[in-house]
Parts: structure tokens; sequence; C-alpha cells
């Protein structure tokens, strides 16, 4: 009998409750989804495994370690789910890895991250329209994503545009559109208060520290100096059964390309 597994890789948190309620969560929906594969974990970020090593005794292996172990393990048919939200620079270590042990397993593939295709845009649209549609006159959703030097960082603007008249804002705090920008459209559209949401898996080190903490440079901070009071949520999107279901529609359809 094939002996078959799902490897679910993500850039991972050292935050374990936001790492249970999202990656942990996406990951039992998969296994619920496909009974008939063992489903793994592997971290791309090696700082976040190395902190979680020291400070929780947790070892969580890398992509590349991950699919070692599947091989020497016997396992022949391996399909690795990223559960990255864009294709950036974490998704091309994946990528990588994979192409190095391509000759190690009958069958191995991999998925495309949340936001590839046109489709996938417009579905997260809708999912985010939908999160913000009943808010009163004069409060929104700011989404923070994170943001990235890769040609990918289009993504958040292109969220950001998509969502216009919309009661939902999409920024970026390490890329384009920033908190600014993002203050700019806020005060043309008279908004008065955000609940200020993490655009990623987790709520993690970022939505803690530069979203949701009281420091000057937060965006929590930033706002308030505008004129706008900002109310953090810390819920990451791996925590919706929305999101959790396009990754896994996206393995559904990578298995029938067999």
């Amino acid at each position: 009998m094939t002996k078959k597994a799902i490897l679910a890789v993500s850039f991972g948190t050292t935050y374990p409750e936001t790492r249970e309620k999202t990656l942990g969560a996406t990951e039992k929906a998969i296994a619920r989804a496909f009974p008939d594969y063992d489903v793994f974990r592997a971290f791309t970020s090696k700082i976040v495994r190395k902190r979680i090593e020291k400070k929780e005794g947790l070892v969580i292996n890398d992509v590349s370690t991950a699919l070692h172990q599947l091989a020497k393990q016997g396992y022949e048919k391996v399909y690795v789910q990223s559960l990255h939200i864009i294709p950036g620079i974490e998704y091309g270590l994946v990528e990588d890895a994979v192409a190095k042990y391509k000759n190690d397993f009958k069958l191995i593939r991999i998925t495309q991250p949340l936001l590839t295709a046109f489709a996938d845009f417009q579905q997260l649209v809708a999912f985010l329209k939908m999160q913000s549609e009943y808010l009163p006159t004069g409060k929104a959703i700011l989404w923070m994503g994170h943001g990235t030097v890769h040609s990918a960082f289009t993504t958040y603007a292109c969220l950001d545009h998509m969502l216009m008249g919309t009661k939902s804002y999409v920024g970026a705090v390490e890329s384009y559109p920033d908190i600014n920008d993002e203050i700019i459209r806020l005060k043309h559209a008279k908004v008065e208060k955000v609940y200020m949401q993490p655009l990623m898996m987790v709520a993690g080190n970022h939505a803690h520290n530069d979203m949701a903490a009281d420091t000057a440079d937060s965006w929590k901070s930033i706002l308030k100096d505008n004129g706008i009071m900002a109310q953090p949520v810390l819920k990451g999107m791996g925590e919706y059964p929305e999101i959790q279901k396009m990754f896994i529609t996206k393995l559904k359809a990578t298995m029938k390309e067999e």
C-alpha cells in the first residue's frame, strides 16, 4: 500500500496560542479533508524554529529536513501544501526544497499560495468585504499584510484597490501601501474607528508589536495620532474556515493534475 503524506508548510510563529488556532486548525482541516494522508508540519523561518526550540523545547523541521524524513520513512506520494498568503520569498524556499527532493519520491507536488490567480483575489476580496459589510458608518476594518521586497508586494495594493468603496482596507507593514497611505484613504472616507486585523495566517509578532502595541511606531498609535480610534483584533487568517477551505481547494486541484 502506497504511503501518502501532506506536508503543511508555513512561515511559522513563536506565539503558541495563535499557532494552534491558525496553523494547527488548518492542518486539522486538511487532515479531515484527506483522511488517507498523514499530515506533517514544517516552518520556513529559521529564526522562528530556533526560538521555539529554545523556549518550548519543541523541534519543528524546515522543509528539506521534513522531506528527508518522509523519504526515510518510506512515503512515496507527497503533497507539499503551502500555507503562505503570497508567492514571495518564503514560497521560493519551499519550491527550492521540493526541487531538491523531486527524485526521492514517486510523486511530489507543491500547491500554490493563497493568492496566485485572479479567482483567488476575487474570493478573498468577497470574504474581506463580508467581514466589514455590516459595520456602521464611520467604522471600518484595516487589514495588515506582511509586505515583501519580492515583486509579489503588489498583492496588497491590488487587494486594497479591489476593496475600493467598501469598509475594508489593506496595508502592508513592510512594503506598499503602508499605514500612511491607508490613513489618507481612511480620512477621505471619514472613518473614525478601525478594527485592525492581520492579513496573515497567524496573529504573531507583527500583529502584537507592529499593529497592536502601545509603542509610538505601531499602527495603533499612528492611527490614534491621526485622530482615528484603532481596536486590535488578534485573529489570524488561519482561524477562518473560509480561508482553510481555500487552501484545501487548491490542494484538491493539485491532486487532480496527476
